[in-house]
């Protein structure tokens, strides 16, 4: 498979840190490749902008985002201020055509696992039917460890194919905080499922030598 879904444990947990990242490194060193980046469903600003200055993407902004909506809200709620629907079959042409036409491509979702898409189906449900490899991208916090093993427990329940965790440090954290918040080996243990590696803190996150750094610490065999 070609492509990889980037996920969550929720919002802001570091999903276009790790896109990022795994994009910087691609571009880096397979300059000879090619590569996309979807964001397939946005509400407000937000991702697909950042992605189309941060990188010199041969994509138009609605081949990164073929759904947008206007209201930073969950995609059912603000289609609905505008009268209009969740076009699923739309995000899915895109998604076929990148994947046929590109040698990788970065989809990176909404929300979390359990965020809704439509009044029926959640990031997971389309992961699953559209069987997407996932990383779950989950914040060194307290809370982490809870917040992992549910969203494995669902991406298990609705038969994702979870290829691994990501940690990510939203804020400044120091290696007893990681360790004591998001201990790799309990992680793994409890949800069955191996923590890839853990992203640093990064404050300037259009430095592409750094986050082409970073990423090379994962385990990018598994993840790429």
């Amino acid at each position: 498979m070609n492509t990889l879904l980037i996920t969550g444990t929720d919002t802001d947990t570091g999903k276009t840190v790790l896109t990022s990242a795994l994009a910087a490194y691609w571009q880096k060193y397979y300059p000879q490749r090619s590569w996309g980046i979807m964001k397939p469903i946005q509400s407000g600003i937000g991702d697909r902008e950042w992605y189309q200055n941060l990188f010199a993407l041969e994509q138009s902004l609605q081949e990164i985002t073929p759904l947008y909506f206007q209201a930073p809200l969950a995609p059912p709620i603000a289609a609905a201020r505008e009268n209009r629907r969740v076009d699923l079959a739309l995000v899915w042409q895109t998604l076929s055509k990148l994947r046929a036409e590109r040698d990788f491509l970065l989809v990176e979702a909404l929300g979390g696992l359990g965020s809704p898409v439509t009044e029926e189906l959640t990031v997971a449900d389309l992961a699953a039917e559209w069987r997407l490899p996932t990383v779950l991208v989950v914040p060194v916090k307290l809370g982490a460890i809870a917040g992992a093993v549910a969203n494995v427990a669902l991406a298990k329940q609705l038969r994702v194919h979870l290829v691994g965790i990501v940690l990510n440090c939203v804020q400044p954290r120091s290696d007893a905080e990681i360790a004591d918040w998001t201990p790799y080996k309990l992680i793994q243990s409890l949800t069955n499922t191996p923590v890839l590696g853990c992203l640093p803190y990064v404050d300037n996150l259009t430095d592409l030598e750094k986050l082409a750094q970073i990423a090379s610490d994962l385990d990018l065999e598994t993840l790429m």
